[in-house]
């Protein structure tokens, strides 16, 4: 069959912040597709309903109940899970923003900021890498935005760590090509998230949104994890480095 195959039967994929918003819509997906699924997440409960609904699907899932600054909490709860298994698939996705004007940023939110978007994706990427280079094979995934390629509303240090996950990529997909490891990244646009709830209830915010965006909507969780199951799947084997914005076409404008 010349169409390359989307399935991720007897995969194990791991993704962060994987009980709400992207994390969960990828979690489950990758499930759909044959994956089974670690989760790693800060509430317990929440854990253990994405858990049940992959399940469902004939997956078997994991949990880690960490906050994903705690690097050596999950590697070592990691470790016990993949025991002996193939890890397949990292999906660095869980992050956070303060949405603070440049004058009235703080430390503590800069720090706050950058740890848990920019230095967690790191560190568990090299922790996902030496476990994938022993394998020769493996797939990295960093959840980034528009708003690491374009000047938006979304405060600038959210900005700049989104910004830097697009550069990691690229070098990282360059340090580690040479043992079979794909890196990308995925830089959505507005989708229906925590982050983005309260931004969704107001209209004229919403009609500025659709304003930048040629399809003239808002985008679907499903369109988001579509995008992760082709680059965790053989059908995404020889892209590495790449951003692939699904945003509706608004980065093809120059705000």
């Amino acid at each position: 069959m010349f169409l390359p195959s989307f399935e991720l039967t007897n995969k194990l994929a791991v993704v962060t912040g994987a009980t709400k918003g992207i994390g969960k819509a990828i979690a489950v997906s990758f499930a759909e597709a044959g994956a089974d699924v670690v989760l790693i997440a800060r509430s317990e409960e929440q854990l253990e309903e994405v858990k049940r609904s992959i399940e469902s699907l004939g997956s078997k899932a994991f949990t880690i109940q960490a906050d994903v600054n705690d690097y050596d909490y999950i590697m070592e709860k990691a470790d016990t899970i993949i025991d002996g298994r193939q890890l397949d698939i990292w999906v660095n996705n869980a992050g956070m923003n303060i949405r603070s004007e440049a004058l009235e940023v703080t430390e503590k939110e800069w720090d706050q900021i950058v740890s848990t978007n920019m230095k967690s994706a790191f560190f568990l990427s090299q922790y996902a890498a030496k476990k994938m280079k022993d394998n020769q094979a493996g797939k990295i995934i960093n959840i980034s935005s528009v708003g690491g390629h374009t000047a938006l509303r979304t405060g600038v240090v959210y900005a700049m760590t989104k910004s830097a996950l697009i550069q990691m990529t690229k070098n990282l997909a360059m340090e580690w090509g040479k043992y079979n490891i794909n890196v990308n990244a995925i830089g959505p646009w507005y989708f229906p998230t925590a982050l983005t709830e309260k931004l969704l209830q107001d209209e004229d915010y919403v009609q500025d949104i659709l304003a930048r965006t040629p399809l003239k909507r808002i985008g679907k969780l499903s369109e988001l994890a579509g995008a992760a199951v082709f680059l965790a799947s053989e059908a995404g084997d020889y892209m590495t480095g790449q951003t692939l914005f699904v945003d509706g076409g608004m980065t093809i404008y120059g705000f």
